[in-house]
């Protein structure tokens, strides 16, 4: 009888998790996105290859990384004001279409043996214009395909899970491919990824929004705007603040993991692959049982522990020399990460208004993506003087600091939110976000 009732159990807390698939945009984009980013993965892990073994020059990998991420950082705006004017679901073709196209110009250019490592950072630089454009906008353009806010803490977590789910499984394909095939087969397989997906955007069917009435606003103004709306909204400002401080001193823990696993662990490369795995492995834990949340419920509070804990995680891992342990804490660090930022993703998206989404999800973008190769640079100079424990026991702190800081502006927050869940049927009066 027992074993029927828990049985019972786990097929209502899995329909519970899969609940935003009840739409069929999302499950276009969702079919489509979770190939893709594989391929995206598989890439990333093959330009990795291909330039260390171009140049052999570790500033060189560093450097094509943060050429494909730190442009981000300044097209996000511009793309946030954009997504508030245009219609989400052709800019998203658009960006898909020149992904595809610099996947295949990596292809054609390593399968003729004109590659050469400018190339590859210029192309990356493309990429993370692209990026710059796409990230925001697919955030903004989640709410157009679940229709139903009540089910937008659901999306936002299956997109991280689907995120995560790519992160395990994409790698691991690559490192085989690269081993049978080499690179470009790589970035071919990627490019053909991209065809799924902009053929399941093309297949939605999207309600047109409304132009707004008047004279329409130079675009500088409407990016005015979206700073002034998001820095004066005392919530969203508390959440991107800690999201910032977290992705400058904390998430690029991973930069230091290839020096972490061979200095102080003593390990090799399988031991880095299980380390950065875990890293998954806790990330994708915490987004299934954030999408099997039913509410809003307590989400604040799970903001609060999850940052305090993410930033003890690090704390321990600096003093740990012991590699089980080690491959625990980064579990953990993982999940308590995923919990903080996905759940900080489902407040901003379900409190801020409609015609402000893109430029607001512009400034998440910022926040979470864009300050990473800063964080790095960071944490990679800190690790350089002071060592890699050390700089890990900085980062943590910071964020250690910045938590606490969050725990402190709870109740002002949940003072504002609240009223704002409830009016759009969202959260019961009697309940407490």
């Amino acid at each position: 009888m027992s074993i029927k009732i828990l049985d019972k159990v786990k097929s209502a807390a899995m329909e519970g998790a899969l609940r935003t698939f009840k739409y069929r945009n999302y499950r276009l984009f969702f079919g489509g996105q979770v190939v893709s980013l594989m391929g995206t993965w598989m890439q990333n892990v093959a330009i990795s290859w291909l330039v260390y073994r171009l140049t052999n020059s570790a500033f060189l990998l560093g450097l094509s990384t943060f050429a494909a991420l730190f442009p981000s950082f300044f097209i996000s705006p511009f793309a946030g004001a954009i997504a508030d004017r245009l219609n989400r679901q052709k800019i998203l073709i658009t960006t898909q279409t020149l992904f595809m196209l610099q996947a295949f110009i990596m292809f054609a250019l390593v399968i003729s043996g004109s590659i050469h490592i400018w190339f590859i950072i210029a192309l990356n630089v493309w990429n993370g214009i692209v990026n710059g454009f796409d990230a925001p906008v697919r955030q903004a353009f989640v709410i157009e395909m679940v229709e139903n806010k009540e089910d937008l803490s659901n999306a936002i977590a299956l997109n991280s899970m689907m995120f995560n789910s790519a992160r395990l499984i994409g790698p691991s394909i690559a490192g085989i491919i690269v081993w049978l095939f080499g690179e470009s087969f790589c970035f071919f397989l990627n490019g053909v990824s991209f065809i799924g997906v902009i053929i399941a955007l093309w297949m939605m069917k999207v309600k047109i929004k409304e132009k707004a009435e008047g004279k329409p606003k130079k675009l500088f103004a409407d990016i005015k705007e979206g700073f002034s709306y998001t820095w004066n909204f005392i919530p969203v400002r508390t959440l991107l603040i800690l999201i910032t401080i977290t992705s400058l001193f904390g998430t690029p823990f991973a930069v230091l993991m290839p020096l972490y696993a061979k200095t102080i662990l003593n390990g090799n490369a399988q031991t880095l692959g299980f380390l950065m795995g875990g890293v998954g492995l806790g990330a994708f834990s915490g987004a299934f049982i954030l999408a099997a949340r039913k509410s809003l419920v307590g989400i604040t509070k799970k903001i609060a522990q999850a940052s305090v804990f993410f930033a003890l995680m690090l704390i321990a891992f600096s003093f740990c020399k012991v590699y089980a342990l080690s491959q625990v804490l980064v579990i953990l660090a993982g999940f308590s990460m995923m919990t903080m930022t996905a759940s900080c993703n489902t407040i901003i998206q379900t409190i801020i208004e409609d015609k402000m989404r893109g430029r607001v999800m512009s400034l998440y973008t910022m926040a979470f993506q864009g300050t990473m190769p800063i964080g790095s640079l960071i944490i990679g100079s800190m690790a350089e003087k002071a060592g890699a424990p050390y700089s890990l026991l900085i980062g943590g702190t910071l964020c250690l600091i910045s938590a606490l800081w969050f725990v402190s502006n709870i109740s002002k927050i949940r003072s504002i939110i609240q009223p704002i869940l409830v009016k759009n049927g969202l959260l019961k009066a009697t309940a407490n976000v």
